[in-house]
Parts: structure tokens; sequence; C-alpha cells
């Protein structure tokens, strides 16, 4: 169902709210939003008590080996958009293949990484993964060393037509290890090439020196939050001098830490989830990471980091770090656990929760067709019984989502 007017519905447009209003699709588009009636002969839909939003983007993904399960489930929880941080090339398109069937998020890439021989995210993922296949995966990432590789490296990704690049910034602080870590002059030749072909870096870093180094180096954007410590004026600072967002990834960084564990149970074992998320993936965001559960890092550190960036007007994104070996995450529902974090625990009120994963990261990495409910924009949408903006809660209650105006069929009995 490409065409259709939704009516009598509370409208969250990613920045402002229509209380009582209508929504007119057309070929996958959306073509009238109104505070009033419209006039439309086609299938027409009141839905009185429900809130109408953009679909939402998760920042931070990783759909490793081509996971069937991301994007698939990513849509039945609301999340149109998703950014896969670091994934061979091939994987890709697997998933974009995937997509030609429909009833899936759309997917936005960095490709591979900027990785280096023996660095992150190597020494973990052989820790627990030697097979041949894996094996065989990680002798095709980058092996960054001088400014030439990084040109190279740069250019590569401009043919694949990458959305940003992404960055590994990696000491292993935080897990009580040592990680070859890229040196800071890479990072800049790095970014220097980015900027130059108009492409954002973001980079992983999970400590406080990673952090400082990697956007003393000019990084547009970090994909974690520090735990090893608290932050100080030093950091403030440096998010600020270089205009850099936070994708805290809240929901990855309490299972590492374990803290998060409750909350992971919690929004699994949720009842109005149950038909959306396998028994599989439901287990496996019981478990927990534990990366960093001995080394003195700690969950309030994450929290009290975005507590200080939001006060200092630096943007926060919704991003969970959702991946198949991850244990903790889940595709889609992870994102709606870093809402409820972002609002119980970072001082965000709801309104601010749902601009971090819709308006705002559409700013930030120029998704120029979504994000806003908002004439001549992909009709990306999600129907939730109840108000969000007042209650975060209601996000979870779901009725329906349409990407490009295609109804996910896991609501195909609701309309």
């Amino acid at each position: 169902m490409a065409s259709f007017l939704l009516k009598d519905v509370r409208i969250f447009d990613g920045e402002d709210t229509i209380d009582n209003g209508s929504i007119l699709v057309e070929n996958g588009k959306i073509t009238k939003v109104s505070p009033s009636s419209i006039e439309y002969s086609g299938p027409t839909f009141s839905k009185p008590g429900h809130t109408v939003l953009p679909g939402l983007i998760d920042v931070h993904i990783h759909a490793d080996k081509g996971n069937e399960v991301a994007l698939p489930q990513s849509l039945r929880f609301g999340v149109t958009t998703v950014c896969d941080m670091h994934n061979e090339w091939h994987n890709i398109e697997k998933l974009r293949k995937q997509m030609e069937g429909g009833d899936c998020a759309d997917l936005k890439t960095t490709s591979f990484a900027a990785t280096i021989d023996q660095g992150w995210p190597i020494p973990v993922v052989t820790a627990h993964d030697k097979s041949e296949e894996t094996m065989a995966e990680i002798a095709t990432w980058p092996k960054l060393v001088t400014s030439e590789d990084a040109k190279k490296y740069v250019a590569d990704r401009v043919a694949e037509g990458v959305d940003d690049i992404k960055l590994m910034h990696e000491s292993g602080t935080v897990m009580g290890a040592q990680f070859n870590k890229p040196t800071v002059e890479l990072q800049k030749a790095i970014i220097d090439e980015a900027h130059k072909e108009g492409l954002m870096v973001v980079a992983h870093a999970t400590c406080l020196a990673d952090t400082l180094e990697v956007l003393e180096a000019g990084v547009d954007g970090l994909t974690h939050c520090l735990i090893d410590q608290p932050p100080n004026e030093n950091l403030i600072a440096a998010y600020k001098k270089n205009n850099a967002h936070c994708n805290p990834t809240l929901s990855a960084m309490g299972s590492g830490t374990t803290e998060g564990q409750k909350m992971q149970e919690k929004f699994a074992h949720d009842p109005r989830v149950k038909h959306l998320i396998g028994d599989q993936d439901r287990q496996q965001m019981c478990m927990c990471m534990a990366f960093a559960k001995h080394t003195g890092a700690s969950f309030q550190h994450a929290f009290e980091t975005v507590r200080q960036l939001k006060a200092n007007g630096v943007p926060i994104l919704c991003g969970s770090d959702a991946a198949g070996p991850a244990v903790g995450t889940a595709y889609g529902l992870s994102a709606h656990l870093e809402l409820a974090l972002f609002v119980n625990e970072c001082g965000f009120t709801p309104a601010e929760a749902l601009r971090s994963a819709t308006s705002l990261p559409a700013q930030r990495f120029n998704f120029a067709d979504r994000g806003r409910i908002k004439e001549g924009l992909r009709a990306d949408l999600m129907l939730v019984e109840g108000n969000p903006k007042e209650n975060i809660d209601h996000i979870l209650d779901l009725k329906g989502v349409w990407s490009e105006g295609k109804l996910c069929s896991a609501y195909k009995d609701n309309f």
C-alpha cells in the first residue's frame, strides 16, 4: 500500500506536534500534512488516540555476515533506516539484495571501517571466532599505515558510494587490554581526505584518552560514549571545537559493564514485542558482553557524559550498536531501549529523545529525504497508540510501520 490517508491522529513531525491532523501518502511520498481533514478518495484510516512519527533512524548497527534478521527486525520496531558502521562490501551487497524483497529497513553504510593490522575490532572478533569464514573476512579488511593508504582507502569508499567514513580508535583501556591503535597522524590523513570528498567522519572510542585524541584529529562524531572515567572540561571543549555529535550507544555500553542487564531483560520480555522478535534474539538481548566488567568502567560515566554533553549543546544521536555477535543488543528493539535511557537516565524530555532518532540524525548525516513528516519526503512512518511525546514508553505501543509508504507485513491485520 503506497498511497493512503491517515486522519484523526496526533502528528509528531520530528520537531513539532499537530494534535489532531491528517497525513496523505501518495506513491511512497508524503504529499500533504494538515491540522485538519484532507479530501481523498483512496484508502483512509482514522486512528484517534494514536500518534504518527517519522520512522526511527538507528545510526549505529552492524549487520555482520549480511545478517538476514537485521533489516526486517529493525523495520518491525519502527526503525526505517539503519546505518551499518563496519561491514564487508560483499555483505552490504547481500543486504541490498535482501531489500529488494521489501519488509526491510533502508540501509546506509560506511562499508569497511578504517582498520589497521591487529587493531580494533580484530582482537575481540578473533577471541571468540576463529572460523575459516571469519578469518577470510578479516583478511579483506583495510590494513592502513601511511597517508597514501589513507588516500586509497577513502577513494575506495567513494567508489562504493558510502554515506560516511568510520574510524577505529581503540586502545583497549576499558577492557584491561592493549590493542594496536592508529596513529593520530593516520586518522588526520583519513579525515582530511574524507572531508575533501564531502564525507562526514565518525569514530569508535570508548575511553577518555582515545576520545580526546580522535576529536583532536578532527572527527565529526563519536560512535560510543566513554565509560572509563567521568567526563571533564577538556572533553566538552573538544566536542564543541569540532561541532561534533555523540552517538553514545548506551545499550551496548551497559552490556559491556553488565550494569544494563536488568533493562535489557525488561525490554526483551515486554509483552508488546513478543511477536516482533524471535526467541534466539530475545535470549541474546538478555546476555551481557561484559568486556568492561572488571576494569572499573561504569555505566554511570556514560550517563554523566551524555548529560553534560547535552547541557552544553552537543548533539546526541540514537544508535544502538546492535550486532549479531554483540550480546545484550537486538536489532530495532535496542533503539527503543536507547530512547528510554535518554529519558530515564540522561535528562532528556521524551520529545528530545524522539528528535535524537528522527530529525537530528537526518540533519547530521545529511539524509535530506527522511527524518521528518513533511511534504515531499519519504513516507517512512510509525504509528503508536498513546502519546510518546508525553511518555516515551508509548513508543513501543506499535500499531503500524511504513517504509516508503509500504506497510510492514507485521501490521497487515491492523489495516
